[in-house]
């Protein structure tokens, strides 16, 4: 099966778990449509689909680790309804519509990205007490915890704010805040779905080391779409790095210079996949594919 045909397996499961969820009568008619806006938006379900494909080609089972891909989109999303507001990165548009605050307000959007933050580690705690408090479920609720809090994307946004403010421009700071706001999750994904699947120290510590290489490289597409690519193609505004002085490779090298980067980048990454051997295919193919992506 091809990396395409199975991310469409894992992106149909996600959609579907993600609906029922959403089902929950306890959240309030108005909070969960705010909700259910930004999480059912059309996503590509990235990290969900590492957390699947790393479950499954470490032997597990994509059903088990489905509760982990769920909370994973939850708490991404969240973080992009909050990373819209105007205390933020101030964007208007987020995935081709109007961003959360701007069709529910700025008090409904916090609440939102709060409700799904704190539902995500509801839903995640629940299935590890469905499987019995099983030792690869308790360790992948860690990695998700971890990726997402203050040693993690939000350690990350916060060093980028500050960047922001005080005009750093030297390649440490950049790579601490590509390797905190966008790499830990989507490590924090492959190690989850790893853990479910009882992997090996050798394992995870390999899946790990791609998960932060594909992590830069997915941010590295990113600056350079900012600067390249289109509103149609990103569904977002673009230039805004630029235009708010954001430090991004694209603004440090230059942007000829930002995709052999990228390619240098997506090399690694396969190269730390080799214990695997074929089983790693999908995330072969994912990694050319972003290389190459143009949205």
């Amino acid at each position: 099966m091809s990396c395409r045909a199975d991310a469409e397996r894992y992106r149909e499961m996600v959609a579907q778990a993600l609906d029922a969820y959403l089902r929950e009568p306890r959240i309030p008619a108005r909070l969960q449509e705010a909700m259910a806006y930004s999480l059912g938006s059309g996503g590509k379900l990235l990290r969900p689909c590492l957390a699947l494909a790393s479950c499954e080609m470490l032997g597990g089972r994509a059903a088990d680790a489905l509760p982990i891909a769920c909370g994973l989109e939850m708490i991404h999303t969240y973080s992009l309804i909050h990373d819209d507001l105007p205390a933020m990165d101030d964007d208007d548009y987020r995935r081709g519509k109007p961003s959360n605050h701007k069709v529910f307000g700025e008090g409904m959007a916090v609440l939102a990205g709060d409700g799904l933050l704190s539902y995500a580690f509801e839903t995640m705690l629940a299935a590890l007490a469905a499987h019995g408090g099983d030792v690869g479920y308790l360790c992948a609720v860690q990695a998700v915890a971890e990726g997402a809090g203050v040693g993690g994307m939000v350690a990350g946004q916060a060093v980028d704010l500050e960047a922001e403010r005080e005009a750093k421009v030297d390649a440490d700071t950049l790579e601490y805040i590509h390797a905190h706001k966008t790499g830990a999750m989507i490590k924090a994904a492959v190690v989850a779905g790893a853990h479910i699947a009882h992997a090996d120290a050798a394992q995870l510590s390999a899946i790990g080391a791609f998960g932060s290489l594909y992590g830069l490289l997915f941010q590295i597409t990113d600056d350079v779409l900012d600067v390249s690519g289109s509103f149609a193609g990103m569904g977002k505004t673009l230039g805004k790095d630029q235009a708010a002085h954001k430090l991004t490779y694209v603004s440090l090298y230059g942007l000829e210079a930002a995709r052999r980067v990228a390619a240098d980048t997506a090399r690694r990454a396969k190269e730390a996949l080799a214990i695997f051997g074929q089983a790693a295919e999908y995330f072969i193919e994912l990694t050319e594919a972003t290389l190459q992506r143009d949205h």
